[in-house]
């Protein structure tokens, strides 16, 4: 009689580059015939993926390692925390392994180790495109691991290492058996998509019947021909991004751009060393909106930086009224341990972090209820991600998966998750739309 297959927890934290890390190491396991439980109490052992990028994410990293040895007590600890591998020593010494960030082969070896497989790997058991830990409709792509830039307030090259880009024609092969599976939507991401490719000169790779360099216009132009919605993250605002603009005029690439400004005040941006800062902004969004009437550009920004003066927070709400983002998170700074901004000033006191961020959000607010209002009459392709009974929840092309809007959709006909259905937008709100499907 066959043993029982090794039974595998696994807790995913983090961004969506560390869901990419745990999908492969999950589809490793798969293949070699282990089965994923989503119960910590009865499995063989307990993966946790830890973010630990800031303080309260390293906090939820340690929670969680707390709950799984609780409930387990065999539990191996990945991911970017794994990269200090004594902080979480210091707490549970008696984890079985920790590895630093995309060890993929390092965790897979920790787990035989745990609970060997019951048997030979059957590549078979596992779909082509892998595992997914998204919903079937979209998937993560990762680009590259590791970022050259050196952002006062990042640790990330401390953890993950400098930029290596996957070769072209290796992404597009993956971005083809995500289509071929079903997916309808690919997320394009990395810790600096725009760099793509520096690392290796743009080295050109086989790609079908010819070579494509390892570039980001070449890639997202090949990924234009694969019939599926293409959304671009952590997009830098480097010159030769003005390149793609056209692409998404075509409806090759979706018209949005997912670029984390941080920031607009230069003094601000000279300390927290972010790349391209010296860019006039607000003149290449005009430029590339001239391009692209449809564009939508999501951002990020960080509040209370140490250091920021008055003069400088009005200047960016200044910056936000005029730049007129479609879609836009802000963050209350939050030291890093080891991240140079740490000393660069005083720290801002909370209570002015904190009134800052309510001011920001609120002018934003204002901004994205005044663009969505536009969209009132229109009608829109939307991605269904929720369905319901009489009111299905989607996206537009404007919207990212769980940090942007939501279209809510009334329907007299079923409609399924991944749906690509067409609604006129009756009423909005100040970030989700509702509407009809025609």
């Amino acid at each position: 009689m066959n043993a029982p297959a090794p039974k595998v927890s696994f807790v995913s934290l983090g961004c969506p580059k560390a869901l990419v890390d745990s999908e492969r190491i999950i589809t490793q396991l798969r293949a070699q015939g282990y089965e994923l439980t989503k119960k910590h109490d009865g499995a063989d052992v307990v993966i946790v993926n830890t973010c630990g990028f800031l303080d309260s994410a390293k906090a939820e990293s340690l929670e969680a390692i707390g709950q799984a040895m609780a409930e387990n007590g065999k539990v191996i600890v990945t991911g970017c925390m794994g990269a200090e591998p004594e902080q979480i020593r210091d707490r549970f010494p008696k984890v079985l392994a920790i590895t630093g960030p995309q060890a993929y082969e390092s965790v897979v070896s920790a787990v035989h180790e745990a609970a060997a497989p019951a048997h030979d790997p059957f590549v078979d058991l596992v779909p082509e495109h892998g595992v997914k830990l998204t919903p079937r409709h979209y998937a993560y792509l990762k680009i590259s691991e590791g970022c050259n830039n050196r952002c006062s307030f990042c640790i990330i090259p401390k953890l993950r290492g400098d930029l290596v880009s996957r070769p072209a024609g290796e992404v597009l092969r993956e971005a083809e058996r995500l289509v071929r599976s079903g997916v309808k939507e690919i997320l394009v991401i990395s810790q600096d998509t725009s760099a793509y490719g520096i690392d290796v000169r743009y080295r050109p790779s086989p790609w079908q019947d010819r070579e494509v360099r390892t570039r980001f216009y070449d890639l997202a132009r090949e990924l234009g021909e694969m019939g599926a919605w293409i959304r671009l993250h952590y997009v830098y605002p480097y010159p030769h991004v003005d390149e793609v603009i056209p692409l998404m005029a075509e409806g090759k690439v979706l018209p949005y751009l997912d670029i984390p400004f941080q920031h607009a005040s230069p003094a601000v941006l000279k300390a927290m060393r972010r790349p391209a800062h010296q860019e006039k902004t607000l003149e290449r969004l005009r430029g590339w909106r001239e391009v692209c009437p449809d564009l939508a550009i999501r951002s990020t920004f960080i509040v209370g930086f140490p250091g920021e003066t008055d003069e400088d927070f009005e200047m960016l709400l200044g910056w936000l009224e005029e730049a007129k983002l479609e879609r836009v998170g802000c963050f209350r700074y939050e030291p890093v341990k080891g991240a140079p901004a740490n000393d660069l000033a005083e720290p801002v006191p909370p209570e002015v972090k904190e009134e800052r961020w309510h001011r920001f959000m609120r002018i934003q607010r204002e901004v994205s209820a005044r663009l969505l209002r536009n969209k009132v009459g229109k009608r829109l392709p939307v991605i269904i991600d929720e369905a319901g009974a009489t009111v299905a929840k989607g996206r537009s092309k404007y919207d990212a998966p769980e940090i942007d809007g939501t279209v809510h959709v009334t329907s007299r006909r079923p409609v399924r998750s991944g749906d690509i259905v067409t609604v006129k937008i009756e009423h909005s709100e100040a970030y989700d739309l509702y509407g009809v499907a025609v």
